[in-house]
């Protein structure tokens, strides 16, 4: 806690490959929460599992990062260069976020999403699920105070919608 303001100290980490063991835990919590939205089952080892664990230490343009609220952890963040609705050089998107509900509604997420767009400039697509409704609010907000309402809907199937803004 920032003793002057009594406000929470976010911080955002790239994470190395030694803290895989860590995102891994960490998408389980996000999985499982996920099912809310998703249906998902645990398999039978019972766990989510992650596909793309692996890629974000052994692909360019993926970034791992951990989210802390003074000094705790309070979630992840993944950066990834594979959108669903748009192509080209130079484009990003969230692969997944996830902020633990503790730290929720305390600025988190928002300051978090910020600063990643800041650190990498370009084209992103955002994708919300269409049944996760506190997704969009969320997103919404976060995209119209840092783009100053300039984003826009790049597309939609029957699970997501995405919109797209330069950072």
């Amino acid at each position: 806690m920032d003793n002057k303001t009594n406000k929470p100290q976010i911080t955002l980490q790239l994470m190395s490959v030694e803290d895989k063991p860590l995102l891994a835990r960490l998408l389980e919590l996000y999985h499982y929460e996920f099912t809310a939205y998703t249906g998902a089952d645990i398999s039978a080892y019972g766990c989510y599992g992650y596909d793309h664990i692996d890629d974000y230490w052994n692909e360019e343009g993926r970034y791992p990062y951990l989210i802390r609220v003074d000094g705790k952890i309070a979630g992840f963040a993944l950066v990834c260069p594979y959108c669903n609705f748009i192509k080209g050089e130079n484009v990003r998107s969230i692969g997944e976020f996830f902020v633990m509900i503790k730290y929720r509604r305390m600025g988190v997420g928002k300051k978090v999403a910020k600063e990643i767009f800041d650190r990498h400039k370009g084209t992103w697509e955002l994708c919300y699920l269409k049944k996760n409704a506190p997704s969009l609010a969320f997103w919404k907000s976060v995209l119209s105070e840092y783009t100053n309402d300039d984003y826009s809907v790049c597309g939609e199937n029957d699970r997501v919608v995405g919109f797209t803004f330069k950072s």
